[in-house]
């Protein structure tokens, strides 16, 4: 990151989640589409972290790489729910470390549980020592092999048709939230009220809002 701080065709940004739960901040999918826009070639996202709930990346880009290392608890979070399911890479940095091939034969052990068709895509596992450059040429062409896949699938489009129509859903509910009144007279605060003291369930409560629009 330092060296590339001031490298004139690489922009970096900085985007706090504040609050935001999936590991990212809620303006990142329109980042991407303004760098899209700006005409940057390739554009990385890292999230805050890996666990049970940040996994919103899984919807935003095209191809997704999970980062782990040894000593640091990555076993364990490779063993929650979620993990597994939106790797298309796993990449073991600091790999010259103790327990690096264990971290390895756990990560193997898990995908080889998982259910995959004949031709679905088997994520790799890369060991790399990012300090010392050693095995980036490999995680490259293990990016570029996925890339090849998905172009001859199709599954890369089927993934950025998913991403547009989720952005469209979330779109669609922020403005209906907004309108979350009802004939000019009910309010949504007012049904919430009467739900909460079992004048009406939640279901015709839900049903009015949907009227009042």
């Amino acid at each position: 990151m330092q060296e590339h701080a001031i490298d004139p065709d690489v922009y970096i940004r900085s985007m706090a989640t504040r609050g935001h739960l999936g590991g990212l901040a809620v303006a990142t999918p329109q980042a991407l589409r303004a760098f899209d826009a700006a005409g940057f070639d390739t554009v990385m996202v890292e999230t805050v972290g890996v666990g049970q709930s940040e996994l919103e990346v899984a919807g935003t880009a095209d191809t997704i790489l999970v980062l782990m290392a040894p000593g640091m608890g990555d076993g364990i979070q490779a063993a929650k729910a979620g993990i597994l399911e939106i790797g298309d890479i796993y990449v073991v940095n600091k790999s010259d470390r103790e327990g690096a091939q264990a971290l390895v034969r756990e990560l193997r052990t898990m995908i080889a549980l998982t259910d995959r068709g004949p031709h679905d895509w088997k994520p790799p596992i890369v060991m790399i020592v990012a300090s010392e450059h050693r095995g980036i040429q490999d995680l490259l062409e293990a990016i570029d092999r996925f890339r090849a896949w998905q172009s001859d699938t199709g599954h890369g489009q089927q993934r950025r048709i998913a991403r547009a129509r989720r952005e469209i859903e979330s779109i669609a509910l922020a403005k209906l939230r907004a309108e979350f009144q009802l004939n000019g007279e009910t309010s949504l605060d007012d049904l919430a009220e009467a739900v909460s003291r079992g004048e009406v369930d939640p279901y015709t409560a839900a049903d009015k809002v949907l009227i009042g629009l």
